[in-house]
């Protein structure tokens, strides 16, 4: 299991601890449990290792479908699945409704390159990205918000689904088998420029 350091290590077993007791109601308890969400996932929504994704202001019902797959074993991260275990179906969508009402975070990107800019509209628009993820890549339900998300997270997370690694919509995977590694950098860099 790869950890980031000591006390991202000790915030996650106190977020297991906590998790793990019973409370009088999902919701009520949300922000406490989100708080402990914030040793990986960072306290003012940026997290603090850019492969992590951003969660505050993403969809609620992607940020549901996400801990349910981890809960599954359909989605794979150590950290991850040692939360969801102790998460009721309820606690899950409190907490994909709380992180959607967050203000999604500034993470002070660049935008490419025109060159860049061409090359990721191209790709996108030839795989009829816009179509999901709606017009600014903003998402909405179920489809993930991708407009502003770190970079280096969504390189990695094109590269797991092209790879097999990430396994949790095989209409993804078998999408991003056909990008190069030079689509998925262009792509990347663009929805992160956003």
């Amino acid at each position: 299991m790869r950890f980031l350091g000591t006390s991202c290590y000790a915030l996650f077993l106190a977020l297991l601890l906590l998790i793990g007791q019973s409370s009088p109601s999902a919701a009520q308890n949300a922000p406490e449990k989100a708080a402990l969400c914030a040793s990986c996932h960072g306290r003012d929504g940026i997290p603090l290792d850019p492969t992590i994704p951003v969660i505050w202001g993403q969809n609620e019902g992607y940020l549901y479908i996400q801990l349910r797959d981890f809960a599954r074993g359909a989605r794979k991260n150590d950290q991850m699945a040692a939360v969801v275990q102790q998460l009721s179906k309820e606690e899950m969508q409190a907490l994909a409704a709380y992180f959607s009402k967050q203000p999604w975070p500034t993470l002070s990107q660049k935008a490419p390159p025109p060159e860049i800019v061409k090359k990721a509209e191209a790709v996108a628009n030839s795989a009829q990205c816009p179509q999901c993820h709606l017009g600014g890549y903003l998402g909405a339900g179920v489809q993930p918000r991708l407009a502003g998300q770190s970079q280096a997270y969504l390189r990695k997370t094109m590269l797991d689904f092209r790879s097999g690694a990430r396994a949790n919509n095989d209409w993804m995977t078998a999408l991003l088998k056909s990008y190069s590694d030079a689509d998925i950098a262009a792509l990347a860099a663009y929805l992160a420029g956003f």
